[in-house]
């Protein structure tokens, strides 16, 4: 229902016009049952004069066989519209409704409280901007409160207001309100939402809803409508990485073929290069068509059709990118599910997961933890039952475009559908690539144990077996002195392995870009070569960027600390630049090569290295020399 405005007898265009023109808010109200829910909602509705004469009146004659009011009217029963939740005075199904102001539109989400509905309240939160968290200053925070609260962070929700309901109940009490505030800020600290906004207010009398009321003088914040009309819900919006899922091809004649959707985040402009995927053909924007006309640029949320300057093969379920900034790409993922289905997870079972790129065959591969939301503890479990909240990694059949949902909503998101019943029995967020660092060999695969002995091969070899892994930016002279080092160990007679991040690139990761899970990979699948030589008594010298602290340090964990030699190649990236013999540096300050660590990327300086190495003043034999004392030093030369 809108608001009633002059315009709309003297200037009906007008009206209409400037009705289309203000923005949306998509928000929710949330928290346990009977903390007042539908009742602030109908107190929303009713002291903004959203409520036609017709509506109030049945609204009053429910209230004298529904009601709970006396005689008072039940605003709750205007949301509650279910025979079974008049009957039972709660909320079951997830209620909208819409209403405007002078300012701004709205649409509302009334969820449930009980814990039995929490899927529901997820299919209320999964679209909305802000949510409102209601508290009953009576109990405070409870188990809900925190489980919509963790739920609503998840969703990606990081505007909240904290409205403390029924403080006509507490006398309102001022120590009281501020009691529960210390109270939810100290649960909700790690929840990344964008500060509170504590409310105290009464939803049945109207205190602090529309209008100040008299009883809360010493609040002297905005009321709740009054803050629903100024906060900024466009805080985090994703300007700068365009993203349009392609919804529908159009082609009304011969002349025109355009790409429908909705722009999911970034901003598009006629001449703009883009990229199709997964084909990864690229074209320019020829026009950005709307039912209105064309426009000169296109942001989030604006459902357009774009017409390219080539006649190049894009379908429904293909992503339209800039070629500079291109979503994830991953058959493997990590994310958080909520469990929406009476039957558990069965982990292995095949789903259907869509997401922005269409369907595709999918299996929850492993459960890494599930939520205790009371605590936010990390549970381990093999299994996962209705409304369990878990990180879990999905394999899918076919490679599958992506965001992290904590960057981009639309393109970070999923559902899980049962294959015989058609049910959604999953919400997913993705996380980001799955780490296979973490995944486990398959549970028919057995370990074969050698029959030599380390101390055998020890004798054999004349040496303790290790792996020296040398890290530092492109350029900095690790591979020379991995050469070097090579050389040196045999001519005393060790036995090594050199494992190049070029040659490694050329072999067995020739399927890997140069992303921070591509690089994390690479140096995953050198560790294991790296650990099964060092198994056979054989030294490894690994020499690659390995940009990334924690992907060392997992490096480290999978090789043995006791087998790990750390060598950080410290040359600075002038001397680096200098010696460039392929033109790297200048290709990626042209843009040319993305996530290049040191210009593009971060390369995270080791702190803990067990060696430290600068080749702009120091030789290479100075440098193996270095390597070679500190391998005596920890023993690895000995037989």
């Amino acid at each position: 229902m809108s608001h009633q405005s002059d315009l709309i007898a003297s200037d009906i265009d007008a009206y209409l016009n400037e009705h289309e023109n203000k923005d949306l808010l998509r928000f929710l109200t949330c928290g346990s049952v009977d903390d007042g829910k539908s009742t602030l909602i109908g107190r929303l509705l009713h002291d903004s004069k959203m409520i036609y004469e017709d509506q109030l009146a049945t609204l009053e004659a429910d209230s004298t066989t529904s009601g709970t009011t006396g005689e008072e009217v039940d605003l709750a029963l205007l949301m509650d519209g279910l025979k079974a939740e008049r009957e039972q005075g709660i909320t079951i199904d997830v209620a909208y409704r819409y209403f405007s102001t002078a300012k701004r539109k709205f649409i509302i989400a009334d969820t449930p409280g009980h814990e039995q509905y929490t899927r529901n309240m997820v299919t209320g939160a999964s679209t909305c901007q802000l949510a409102i968290i209601l508290v009953d200053a009576r109990h405070g925070v409870i188990t809900q409160t925190k489980r919509h609260s963790f739920i609503a962070s998840l969703l990606g929700i990081r505007n909240v207001v904290v409205a403390i309901n029924k403080m006509d109940l507490v006398d309102y009490g001022e120590a009281r309100f501020h009691e529960i505030c210390d109270e939810y800020r100290e649960f909700a600290k790690d929840l990344g939402q964008i500060d509170p906004y504590f409310l105290p207010m009464s939803a049945l009398l109207g205190d602090n809803v529309v209008d100040k009321g008299t009883n809360l003088d010493w609040f002297e914040g905005p009321t709740l409508m009054e803050h629903l009309e100024i906060v900024d819900v466009e805080a985090g919006v994703d300007i700068e990485n365009f993203r349009m899922p392609v919804q529908m091809v159009s082609r009304p004649n011969l002349d025109f073929r355009g790409f429908a959707g909705t722009v999911a985040s970034g901003t598009i402009r006629p001449g703009d290069a883009v990229v199709s995927l997964p084909s990864g053909v690229a074209s320019t924007v020829d026009r950005i068509v709307t039912y209105d006309g064309d426009l000169d640029v296109a942001g989030p949320g604006r459902s357009v059709t774009i017409t390219l300057n080539d006649e190049i093969d894009v379908s429904r379920g293909d992503v339209l990118v800039k070629a500079e900034s291109q979503p994830l790409r991953a058959h493997d993922l990590e994310a958080m599910v909520v469990w929406m289905a009476e039957a558990e997870l069965e982990q292995g079972r095949e789903y259907l997961l869509q997401s922005t790129n269409g369907l595709s065959n999918a299996k929850v591969s492993a459960i890494r933890h599930r939520v205790d939301v009371n605590t936010m503890a990390e549970e381990q479990t093999g299994s996962l039952g209705l409304n369990d909240i878990a990180q879990v990694a999905i394999s899918s059949d076919r490679e599958l475009l992506f965001d992290a949902y904590g960057s981009n909503r639309h393109t970070g998101s999923f559902i899980l559908v049962d294959k015989l019943s058609n049910a959604t029995v999953a919400a997913g967020m993705i996380k980001g690539v799955a780490s296979m660092w973490d995944r486990a060999p398959g549970a028919t695969l057995i370990r074969q144990i050698s029959e030599i002995t380390d101390s055998e091969r020890s004798i054999r070899f004349g040496q303790q077996p290790c792996t020296v892994l040398l890290t530092g930016l492109s350029s900095a002279g690790k591979s020379t002195i991995a050469t070097a080092l090579e050389r040196e160990l045999f001519d005393r007679g060790k036995v090594s392995i050199r494992l190049d991040g070029q040659n490694i690139r050329m072999g067995i990761s020739r399927d890997l870009g140069f992303s921070a899970q591509e690089r994390s990979e690479n140096l995953r699948r050198v560790s294991e070569v790296a650990r099964l030589s060092n198994n056979q008594g054989i030294m490894a010298i690994a020499a690659l960027v390995a940009p990334n602290n924690e992907v060392r340090a997992r490096a480290k964990e999978l090789i043995g600390e006791e087998r790990y030699l750390e060598v950080f190649v410290d040359t600075p990236i002038e001397v680096c630049r200098q010696r460039d013999p392929e033109g790297l540096y200048d290709a990626a300050d042209r843009g040319d090569i993305p996530q290049f660590p040191g210009v593009s990327a971060t390369y995270e300086r080791p702190d803990d290295a067990d060696l430290r190495l600068d080749t702009s003043v120091q030789s290479v034999d100075e440098c193996v020399s270095e390597i070679l004392r500190a391998l005596g030093d920890r023993g690895f030369l000995r037989g």
